[in-house]
């Protein structure tokens, strides 16, 4: 069955009301789904750029037409978003009593669209939101900065940024803490925001989902309209059952690569990958004074002192002040340090944040 799974099981007798560990595993569930696709769609446009370049650069808008009709999907059939389902929850409206809807009966119209729009919208700006902040933070960094009129606005954003984020992490903490100590009946503002709470699957539950889904791939259509919409409904159903069955299966894999690909983890990554550092050029000059290189890698070797203006040589690799090493190859046309035959165009400004 595509909306209940094998892994579906009864709600035990105690009550409906999920664990913490249940509300919070759902919420993460799709946080490690959308960094896999993100991953395999950067692999297809970096191994062909004209035929899937499109899906990396529209990538976000793509990921949420496909969120919202996986989203509709399961809201429509179980009462619960694809995640929630996964787990054996489902959601009823606020001040329902004991006396609980089933599953296939779907939430009320307002609190139906509240949760789309709330699972959906919210995410995707979000993450624009971070985009936004992460490249004005890059502008900032190397001094590219907006026309005047807005700059204050660009800087007082900047500033504001990070205790606006804290404030809504905060929120959504309180909200678990409330949640745990049995002082709240949301593990997350948005589901009040939507006017529901979560409960897990009864059994009968799953007999009327299992009886649904049933009663859908057995109805014979005669229209051409009727028709096509139940081949629509069976791919989308089709699509829904492979990813839960994929997950029930791929889950610690996902949760794998969402850790591999962290920003926490890139340093691991990277000592783990590196190539081994090339050897250094071979000496050429073997002058005393131009062979002894300085100890510590932010000196010039020709003024010895703190590099200004660090700037590489082409043909060695070595890094200077660019006024020293400008006279120096202007009078000698060698890099001082290994002798190689340099010329002025071989100069290479670097630059950095702290420049």
């Amino acid at each position: 069955m595509a909306e209940v799974g094998a892994h579906l099981t009864a709600a035990p007798a105690g009550g409906d009301r999920p664990s913490v560990f249940e509300a919070v595993a759902q919420d993460s569930l799709m946080a490690a789904v959308k960094p896999a696709l993100q991953h395999l769609v950067k692999v297809l446009a970096e191994s062909n750029p004209g035929r899937y370049g499109f899906l990396w650069r529209w990538f976000d808008e793509i990921y949420v037409l496909l969120d919202v009709l996986l989203q509709q999907h399961y809201l429509a059939r179980c009462s619960a978003s694809f995640s929630e389902n996964f787990y054996s929850l489902k959601r009823i409206p606020m001040g329902e009593g004991r006396q609980q809807p089933l599953a296939t009966a779907g939430l009320p119209k307002r609190q139906h669209w509240k949760s789309l729009l709330l699972l959906v919208l919210i995410p995707y700006l979000k993450g624009k939101l971070e985009k936004l902040v992460s490249s004005l933070r890059e502008e900032d960094e190397y001094s590219i900065h907006p026309p005047s009129s807005w700059k204050r606005f660009y800087k007082a954003f900047l500033a504001a940024y990070p205790f606006v984020n804290m404030t809504w992490e905060g929120w959504f903490l309180i909200q678990q803490l409330c949640y745990i100590l049995g002082k709240a009946d949301h593990h997350s503002p948005m589901l009040r925001l939507a006017g529901v709470r979560l409960v897990r699957l009864t059994a009968e539950d799953i007999q009327a989902l299992e009886k649904k889904w049933a009663e859908t791939t057995s109805s014979q259509t005669h229209s051409i309209t009727s028709r096509v919409q139940s081949a629509l409904r069976k791919a989308l159903g089709g699509i829904a059952f492979s990813l839960s069955t994929g997950l029930s299966v791929s889950v610690f894999f996902l949760q794998f690569l969402d850790w591999w690909y962290s920003s926490e983890n890139q340093e691991t990554i990277k000592a783990l990958t590196a190539l081994p550092t090339p050897p250094p050029p071979v000496h050429l000059d073997h002058e005393p004074s131009s062979a002894l290189l300085p100890s510590l890698k932010s000196v010039c070797p020709l003024c010895r002192k703190v590099r200004v203006n660090a700037t590489a040589l082409a043909t060695s690799g070595f890094v200077f002040c660019y006024r020293c090493v400008y006279s120096y190859v202007k009078a000698h046309q060698r890099c001082p340090v290994t002798g190689y035959a340099t010329e002025l165009q071989h100069l290479v400004k670097l630059y950095s944040p702290e420049s």
